[in-house]
């Protein structure tokens, strides 16, 4: 595999920087969503025995020409409502494979890998940094499908006047996918990225393979004439750094372009102004996490300015930052490779929220999503708003977006199946009481998140440092790409315990993850 992937990168790297009609290409694909919608239905579902989807369609009695009569009706977005009122929709933890499927009497335990895109060329295997639903997933990189998603990063530099700044990365490097993805798509389109900030280090002595792979990248990417830098070890409590970077690149008078998480953007504007430094027309590209209003004023007022995507790592960019935005993170929807369909949805207390169901449309995305609960919910409008995204079709908009089942602190995403082992077993085993004496909750502070974890004031007393490196500690075991999203948490200081009684429901549930509503998610 390593040796397809890297055969594949000089193929991907020395095709022209930009594709003569990369936006007649975007255009077409969101012409031709119908027929892309059929393929996949027909090839990676009905003629793809194994999938979890399949099983679902025969437990509702429907064959693939019927979901070609509803597409023909209703439309992809009409049709997925109709699947889902049928019972083809899946929860976020069926999707994960942490969660047994239950339709009437039938009952399927797929596992994660079941969801895997047959249709691809698997160039490389990674996992997901938890990004939209907890670490430790597999997700496949087909380089075809990342070459098509550099044609969104055209034109979202192109709408920003970015290609001409200096590029940089504060994101983890392997085995998190979302600084590999930039760093591919800056590298396919020939703009040179410059520095690359990584909050985990690379590290043979702790992850020999994923350090292997970068210098291979590293190595490969260099004699292709379109380098990729090596990622920098740059903990998020040391933001210092990346500020002295920015600032350096203002007084040459080419304010740069850095693309990170939203929390790590304040950070750096902070250590910014603690430093005197004078980072005055940067512009920052945020994602993983809400981007609240406290955010971007803080941001804002170091004379910066911030945009936000949306994105999970199964899919890629599910929307991309508008020109023209009314809404601090609004987002076009990109419709050409995905359908998203709203419904009410169960929480886990005692109400339900307006949830979004996301489905992909493309062969060539990493897992197949049909009618997936991805824990998130947001308002959906579509309006001509005049800029470039809109000229190419892309009418539908996207802002208000928040998580309802997961944390999503310093870009890292624990979602509550991840947390249970930590709260039922760990804790209690450690420092007394039962599950219901402990709590997690997420909320904002100064445009920084913060997670707490609530220890109800009848257990005895423990050190706070000692229960928080438990939890991280718990955490880190799960997996390779837990271990880094812990060791994220732990340098960034999200994590604190407090005394207190865990909040319940109208109903007297004690919920093990509760989550403050504290501005907008992206």
């Amino acid at each position: 595999m390593a040796g397809r992937f890297l055969i594949g990168l000089r193929r991907f790297l020395s095709a022209p920087a930009v594709p003569p009609d990369h936006r007649g290409a975007l255009s077409g694909r969101l012409r031709a969503r119908e027929t892309a919608f059929l393929e996949v239905a027909q090839h990676g579902i009905f003629g793809h025995p194994p999938s979890p989807y399949g099983w679902l369609m025969r437990q509702a009695g429907i064959e693939f020409g019927d979901v070609r009569h509803l597409v023909a009706s209703h439309g992809v977005d009409g049709a997925l409502g109709r699947l889902f009122e049928s019972g083809v929709h899946l929860t976020l933890d069926e999707f994960k494979g942490r969660r047994a499927i239950h339709r009437g009497a039938a009952t399927l335990a797929p596992s994660a890998s079941d969801f895997d895109n047959p249709l691809l060329t698997r160039h490389y295997v990674t996992q997901t940094s938890g990004s939209r639903g907890g670490g430790g997933t597999r997700l496949i990189v087909d380089l075809k499908q990342t070459a098509r998603e550099a044609a969104c990063d055209a034109v979202f530099l192109d709408t920003f006047g970015l290609r001409g700044r200096p590029q940089a990365l504060w994101r983890p490097a392997p085995p998190g996918s979302a600084g590999l993805r930039a760093a591919l798509f800056l590298a396919r389109l020939g703009v040179p990225l410059d520095r690359w900030f990584s909050p985990v280090p690379v590290s043979f002595r702790r992850d020999w393979q994923h350090a292997a792979f970068m210098h291979a990248i590293h190595a490969a990417s260099r004699a292709c004439g379109r380098r990729i830098p090596m990622p920098e070890f740059v903990p998020l409590d040391q933001a210092s750094t990346v500020a002295g970077w920015l600032a350096g690149r203002t007084s040459e008078g080419r304010p740069a372009h850095l693309n990170t998480t939203a929390s790590a953007a304040v950070r750096v504007v902070a250590a910014a102004r603690h430093g005197g430094l004078d980072i005055a027309g940067t512009f920052f590209r945020v994602g993983g996490e809400p981007l609240s209003r406290a955010k971007v004023d803080r941001i804002r007022a170091a004379g910066c300015d911030v945009v936000c995507h949306y994105s999970m790592a199964e899919t890629g960019r599910l929307g991309i930052a508008c020109g023209a935005r009314q809404h601090d993170d609004e987002v076009h929807v990109m419709t050409d490779k995905i359908a998203v369909i709203e419904r009410d949805l169960p929480t886990a207390g005692d109400d339900s929220i307006r949830g979004l169901l996301v489905s992909t449309l493309q062969v060539g995305m990493p897992k197949i999503m049909l009618n997936v609960e991805v824990g998130d919910s947001g308002i959906l409008t579509t309006r001509a708003c005049g800029c470039p995204w809109d000229a190419l079709g892309f009418g539908l908009h996207l802002h208000a977006i928040r998580s309802y089942e997961k944390l999503t602190s310093e870009g890292m995403h624990f979602v509550g199946t991840d947390l249970a082992g930590v709260l039922e077993e760990v804790l209690p085993a450690r420092f007394g009481g039962e599950p219901t004496d402990y709590q997690f909750v997420e909320q904002e502070h100064d445009g920084l998140p913060q997670v707490s974890l609530i220890m109800s004031p009848r257990l005895p007393l423990a050190d706070p440092a000692d229960v928080a490196r438990t939890v991280l500690d718990a955490l880190a075991a799960q997996d390779t790409a837990h271990r880094m999203m812990a060791a994220i948490w732990g340098h960034g200081g999200t994590l604190r315990v407090v005394r207190a009684e865990p909040r319940t429901t109208r109903t007297g549930k004690t919920p093990p993850l509760y989550i403050q509503p504290s501005g907008v998610t992206s």
